[in-house]
């Protein structure tokens, strides 16, 4: 996977110039929220979520222009204003694309509509990485082949670890892991029976702090712990709904971090104590509930929403679903580029 060779004159400069992104083409790209970890399953379990990032990229002449609405246009919701120049990261991961490739990048004119919450613990991050990805990818159509798993690969080196970014990609429920050859995943369908409630605190927590109270070692019994609640938790999500309380139960990081976000681990805590299955989603500081039927997902709102004040503010409960399609990329017609 790579341009096509450049002829080179006795000088060793290239005579001709290599394949290049005509100026205008566009692709529209969508991206879901995800959910890693789920509990037991950390750095190895994500969902995707039915909550979703847009954006139109245009291949221009020079330059990079970033045009952005909903999350992140302003500062506010407890995070900055997204960057809008080469500094954003959907700009950075659709020129890392063209990098990795060997192909000289265009310029970029990026107008993204923006609906997952910054700084959550809801795959911010990682739906920009995969949309510039995917974004590149597209540009690219009848260029260079950029495969699923170069997708994969590519947005994996940007976001250090792939639990977010293959439900990202891929959809549904996706166990991910990494050997001598790079990221792999599973995508599996997630039991008709499952229904979905996140909850949204005002604030926001930092992933890189999140991150840090994380030990280097663990004891023994607890990672034997999380070994059998990964194990059911994936028959759970598939099979068997009615385990789904067992089946969330984690000793690896939760505990860890709950003294940098305790109204979250209080929340976890309040859920779990009346039966629903709560986990902290992703690095926090949101909140994820696998209820195994619609009332206990209603009561569970129930409980979110009269939570106010503390640390966190004021909690929102989000009805969702699982996002089974994951990333998708289609050409823009010519003359319908924003």
């Amino acid at each position: 996977m790579s341009g096509a060779d450049l002829p080179v004159d006795e000088a060793g400069m290239a005579d001709a110039p290599g394949p290049v992104v005509p100026v205008g083409r566009a692709v529209r790209v969508r991206v879901p929220a995800t959910s890693a970890n789920l509990g037991p399953g950390f750095d190895t379990l994500g969902l995707a979520l039915n909550v979703h990032d847009e954006l139109e990229v245009t291949a221009t002449e020079s330059g990079i222009a970033v045009d952005v609405s909903g999350v992140g246009a302003t500062a506010g919701e407890g995070g900055d204003a997204v960057p809008t120049d080469e500094s954003n990261l959907v700009a950075r991961s659709v020129l890392h694309v063209f990098d990795r490739v060997g192909i000289a990048a265009p310029g970029l004119r990026i107008v993204a509509t923006n609906s997952i919450p910054h700084g959550r613990g809801l795959g911010s991050s990682g739906a920009a990485i995969v949309s510039g990805v995917l974004a590149a990818k597209g540009l690219l159509e009848g260029i260079v082949d950029v495969s699923d798993e170069d997708v994969l690969r590519f947005a994996t080196e940007l976001e250090g670890h792939p639990d977010n970014v293959a439900p990202a990609i891929f959809g549904g429920l996706t166990i991910a892991w990494v050997d001598e050859t790079g990221p792999r995943h599973k995508q599996l369908a997630v039991h008709r029976g499952v229904s979905l409630l996140v909850a949204v605190p005002e604030a926001t927590m930092s992933t890189k702090l999140a991150r840090s109270l994380q030990p280097d070692a663990v004891p023994h019994a607890d990672a034997v712990f999380n070994l059998s609640r990964s194990a059911l938790l994936v028959a759970a999500l598939t099979q068997s709904p009615e385990l789904l309380l067992d089946a969330t139960e984690d000793r690896l990081h939760q505990a860890y971090r709950a003294s940098a976000m305790p109204d979250t681990s209080a929340l976890v805590a309040e859920l779990r104590a009346a039966g629903h299955a709560a986990v902290v989603s992703g690095a926090g500081p949101s909140v994820l509930v696998l209820a195994s039927d619609p009332a206990a997902r209603l009561e569970a709102a129930r409980l979110v929403e009269e939570r106010s004040g503390g640390a966190m503010g004021a909690w929102r409960a989000r009805l969702l679903a699982v996002d089974i399609r994951g990333g998708t990329v289609e050409p823009v017609p010519t003359g319908a580029a924003a």
